[in-house]
């Protein structure tokens, strides 16, 4: 017994001494170093020195909520749920997938988008950037730019129910819409406004497998699934009318 431990150990040492040697300045590189990061901030003297500070603060917690704020304020929600409804008539679960769902979601909130951007670009950004106005005046104009966008897609009935359940006072001109209830009726508005799209692309896909069912029906064959022959015919009639062109032109022009 002894022996043959002997034998064992004889072959592992120059195993062991390996690994020594390799693992050796790995270990001497984790071990912490006796270092300190220290950031300090000078103090302030003046308001003029807090004021940078504060609108870095306000920059960062605004691309903190932009995902919040493309959902809510731009044409995506219309958007992806056409979309989505589109997939889910179509039969096919998996099919686009749903990063390319949400992927062309963005691409055609760009498109849709972009007069906007260029209009706040041209009335407040550039101004501002040319010191032609204030910071202040440059927000209102952006504001009035959106204010604008969201009211024409926002039903007034939806409007109407957010000032009620808030009980704020009614606006007497469009630029006197409250944004924080703007908004929420802007969505109201694009959810009612996408379901009544999808129950519209939905029609056509129905009557399909109705049509499949009561061939099935007819002819005895109540053991097969419809979908297993509906599905691919509503495949080849949503490619054959060119579906996807007629789809992104109709949310296009729904903005208009």
């Amino acid at each position: 017994m002894g022996a043959t431990l002997t034998r064992w150990a004889a072959r592992l040492a120059p195993v062991a001494l390996l690994v020594a040697v390799v693992a050796g300045p790995a270990v001497a590189f984790a071990q912490p170093a006796p270092s300190q990061l220290t950031i300090a901030l000078p103090s302030p003297e003046g308001p003029e020195q807090v004021v940078p500070a504060l609108k870095i603060l306000l920059l960062l917690t605004v691309l903190s909520i932009a995902p919040a704020i493309l959902i809510s304020m731009t044409s995506f929600t219309r958007i992806v749920v056409v979309l989505g409804f589109v997939r889910q008539a179509i039969g096919t679960q998996n099919v686009p997938p749903t990063q390319v769902v949400l992927a062309l979601s963005l691409l055609l909130t760009g498109v849709v988008m972009a007069p906007v951007a260029q209009r706040i670009s041209d009335e407040a950004l550039d101004p501002y950037a040319e010191h032609r106005i204030d910071e202040d005046e440059a927000y209102g104009r952006a504001r009035l730019v959106i204010s604008d966008f969201l009211l024409r897609q926002t039903r007034e009935d939806d409007l109407s129910l957010l000032y009620e359940m808030s009980a704020a006072e009614r606006p007497r001109a469009p630029e006197d819409v409250s944004l924080h209830l703007l908004v929420p009726a802007f969505l109201i508005s694009e959810l009612r406004t996408g379901f009544e799209m999808g129950f519209l692309l939905f029609l056509p896909f129905v009557l399909v497998d109705l049509i499949v069912a009561s061939i099935l029906t007819s002819l005895g064959m109540v053991m097969v699934p419809p979908t297993m022959l509906s599905t691919p015919m509503k495949v080849l009639l949503f490619v054959v009318v060119d579906g996807w062109s007629l789809l992104t032109r109709s949310i296009v022009v729904s903005f208009t």
